[in-house]
């Protein structure tokens, strides 16, 4: 998968219960090594993440142990 090259725009994770049926949905084993590493220090650390060096679109779903949903902040 493509890397995000948009520089300054961050995401937020957000927990939700449901996914819509035409949702990207990704297993947190599909994300690359940067990306967990920024998913993970996010969802910990309840902040931001930078969209700059993961592959991660707003609008996508990461499954988990709970699915969060990736959106611009």
């Amino acid at each position: 998968m493509a890397t995000t090259t948009s520089t300054g725009r961050s995401l937020t994770l957000r927990r939700v219960d449901s996914v819509a049926p035409d949702a990207t949905v990704r297993h947190i084993d599909q994300l690359d090594d940067r990306t967990l590493e920024l998913f993970y220090a996010a969802l910990e650390g309840g902040r931001q993440l930078t969209a700059t060096g993961t592959d991660l679109e707003p609008g996508t779903v990461v499954v988990a142990t709970a699915y969060y949903r990736v959106e611009a902040a």
